[in-house]
């Protein structure tokens, strides 16, 4: 287990809790009782810790190199019913962008989402989760082939952003997220995002509308990251951590202004401590989400969507 700064009183404790454990198990030394003491300690540390989480700190966790990505997602809540379909028809198959087929809960679904590596291998292999315009016109052939069939969509939003490189833009980087924005909104199924790591600008966007925006707790949604923020207003990345509290990017700050439906729990100490806990939770949000939107008919289910976006950036002075 890798652990943040803000973590280590907590790897400090759990440190002494194993040689307490160890010496319990190689001696004749009764240490029951001092083990209750550091498992008690241990506890309460981690409430304190993540009950007063900062809104850096909650970036930094969206970022926990143990925390499941969207295929941990993917094959925890499908199963072996998970079939992924791959290219976009017109240049190639972006490998930071996912899509297939799969059933949650016994009910079909075409799933998309952006898929980061676990290593420098595989995360230069996924583009560290940074689609090219091919990723989002594939996330869309899915989409539209969801909605021929009737396929409700589900999608799984964990991306730094867009791929800001220079062949990204020849091939229509911004037409293509925009395209998917206009597309989704006036999609004749169902659509149910989940954040679960990353949300950061248009990258997140190109897959981010939905009937249901569900988000979890330790995860970030905003239209720059902090870093990117403080470069420009501060000319460094020093100032991240104000950057983050003034950015409001937090699932908390989200759902106060309504840009978010549904915050979903974690387990105590974020996703990573307890992925199976993780992913069945955000099985029953989505399980929930869904069953409120399958008896709307196409058209309400399509204006209800566009007055929830109408609705978003109104303010009275």
């Amino acid at each position: 287990m890798e652990y943040l700064d803000f973590e280590l009183p907590i790897k400090e404790l759990e440190e002494q809790l194993d040689k307490c454990q160890v010496i319990g198990q190689e001696s004749d030394i009764d240490v029951t009782n001092t083990c209750k003491q550091i498992e008690k300690k241990l506890e309460e540390t981690k409430k304190k810790i993540y009950k007063n989480l900062t809104a850096w700190q909650r970036v930094q966790l969206s970022r926990h190199p143990n925390r499941p990505y969207t295929m941990d997602h993917v094959h925890a809540l499908c199963g072996d019913s998970w079939l992924e379909l791959f290219g976009d028809r017109s240049f190639k198959d972006d490998k930071a962008m996912i899509g297939g087929l799969g059933k949650i809960g016994g009910q079909s679904f075409m799933i998309v989402g952006q898929q980061k590596g676990y290593n420098t291998k595989t995360r230069q292999y996924r583009n560290f989760g940074m689609a090219n315009p091919e990723g989002y016109r594939k996330a869309l052939r899915l989409m539209k082939m969801a909605e021929k069939f009737g396929i409700p969509v589900v999608t799984f939003i964990d991306t730094p952003g867009a791929y800001p490189g220079l062949e990204a833009e020849e091939r229509g980087q911004g037409e293509a997220i925009a395209r998917n924005i206009f597309e989704m909104i006036r999609l004749k199924t169902p659509i149910i995002a989940v954040i679960v790591g990353e949300g950061a600008s248009g990258g997140a966007l190109g897959i981010g509308v939905g009937d249901r925006v569900l988000m979890m707790e330790n995860t970030w949604y905003s239209v720059i990251s902090p870093e990117s923020c403080s470069s420009i207003l501060w000319k460094s990345w020093d100032y991240k951590e104000q950057a983050a509290e003034a950015l409001k990017l937090t699932s908390t700050d989200m759902k106060k202004q309504n840009l978010v439906d549904e915050v979903i729990p974690e387990p105590l100490g974020g996703a990573h401590y307890d992925r199976i806990t993780a992913s069945k939770t955000v099985e029953e949000y989505i399980i929930k989400a869904f069953n409120e939107l399958k008896d709307l008919s196409t058209p309400d289910l399509i204006a209800k969507r566009m007055d929830k976006y109408s609705k978003m950036g109104e303010y009275k002075e």
